[in-house]
């Protein structure tokens, strides 16, 4: 069922697709370190803000109640969100999508599990329509194609049920130290960073209800004491993340 603002997807070309592959299976193998040595500055970990997430969103589903049993990881990549969503949605099915099978071989490795493995093709997520609970996405969207952004926020509303849950954590263009992060990390050398605003009309050209976005990760470690404020910071805009949140129409 499409919401009142859905917008039709523009189909995906092999090429892209393609390209997208070869060049997340060229990476997987160094992600790790790459990811670990450009966040260096932060004081933090890869797992530090694996877990940031998963935990963030546990909790706002938590406090709205939300019923979950089947959870999609949308870009799982090597699996960095795996042990943390074991943790914090432990009652929930988990199944991990990706476009490059290198990146789910790799994860497999890291945390052999029962988590359901998804290679993307196609231009189509092969997960059955209206099944899923909550779709998450950590910092994928800006490596994927402008022109291709609303096809795939049109099928991941696809595959969640009616009132549902769309969660997308994002890099924040409007933080200096993001910026300087992305544009120095080979992992992100095609990125093109999306500013929360313009999250939330993609959000809405593909049928997502109430796109809501606030900021997160105000705080490097050396600041850490100071990380309780955080929850009363979600309208400044110089959080280094943001948080986007919409839902399945009903």
């Amino acid at each position: 069922m499409s919401g009142p603002h859905a917008a039709s997807p523009k189909p995906l070309s092999d090429a892209s697709q393609e390209s997208m592959r070869a060049e997340f299976d060229k990476l997987a193998d160094d992600y790790y370190e790459q990811h670990k040595a450009n966040i260096a500055i932060t004081g933090e970990s890869p797992e530090f803000f694996s877990e940031y997430k998963v935990r963030d969103l546990a909790g706002h589903v938590k406090g709205i109640g939300l019923p979950v049993s089947r959870v999609l990881d949308f870009g799982s990549g090597i699996g960095n969100s795996i042990p943390y969503f074991r943790r914090h949605f432990a009652e929930s099915r988990l199944s991990c999508a990706d476009v490059s099978p290198r990146s789910m071989e790799i994860a497999r490795a890291r945390f052999p599990g029962n988590e359901d493995y998804l290679l993307i093709e196609n231009g189509r997520l092969p997960v059955e329509s209206g099944s899923q609970d909550v779709v998450f996405s950590a910092c994928v969207f800006h490596h994927i194609t402008l022109s291709e952004r609303v096809h795939w926020l049109t099928e991941l509303r696809r595959v969640t049920r009616k009132g549902g849950l769309l969660a997308i954590y994002e890099h924040n263009p409007l933080n200096p130290l993001t910026r300087r992060a992305v544009d120095t990390c080979p992992l992100d050398v095609n990125a093109h960073l999306i500013h929360a605003r313009q999250m939330g009309q993609l959000a809405r050209s593909g049928g997502w209800l109430e796109p809501r976005a606030s900021y997160r990760l105000f705080f490097p470690a050396p600041l850490a004491k100071l990380r309780p404020l955080e929850r009363h910071l979600g309208w400044c805009g110089l959080g280094a993340q943001y948080r986007l949140l919409a839902r399945q129409p009903t």
